[in-house]
């Protein structure tokens, strides 16, 4: 199950990506925001995030205006490695060499098609291991200190 939430500024583009996955019959939980009213994306990106951590669903979906704000928001929490993505090589990169387990996205930056791409390239992509695996170990030792 994939996890999805966004502010105001993501509200419509991650009514689509819902639907797009739907129709892939994936099965998606949303954490809201369900309106397009003014709302944090801190508070946004809290459920998915824990969502994410707990195992209830495999990795998440993340969307504000510009996809800066909610990404710096899910990377303050322990075990979560949140990539921007705004072109289909960073999704595929997100996912195989820094092993992304949720993705960010701009919600007034891209088109819906641009999006889907982004988000059908990202779970498709397989993390590689190895060396960069090595770096992942990295990173979680950072969270330690």
């Amino acid at each position: 199950m994939i996890a999805i939430g966004s502010d105001h500024g993501g509200f419509e583009l991650k009514g689509h990506i819902i639907e797009h996955l739907k129709e892939k019959g994936i099965e998606v939980k949303d954490f809201g925001t369900y309106s397009e009213a003014s709302v944090d994306y801190p508070d946004c990106a809290k459920p998915v995030c824990k969502a994410v951590l707990d195992g209830e669903c495999e990795c998440g979906i993340l969307i504000c205006g510009t996809g800066i704000g909610i990404s710096m928001a899910a990377n303050k929490f322990k075990g979560i490695r949140a990539a921007l993505c705004g072109d289909v090589f960073s999704a595929k990169m997100s996912k195989e060499h820094n092993n992304a387990n949720i993705i960010c996205m701009g919600g007034r930056v891209l088109g819906r098609e641009l999006a889907n791409m982004i988000v059908d390239t990202y779970l498709e992509a397989e993390f590689q291991g190895g060396r960069h695996a090595d770096r992942i170990k990295k990173i979680h030792e950072i969270e330690t200190m």
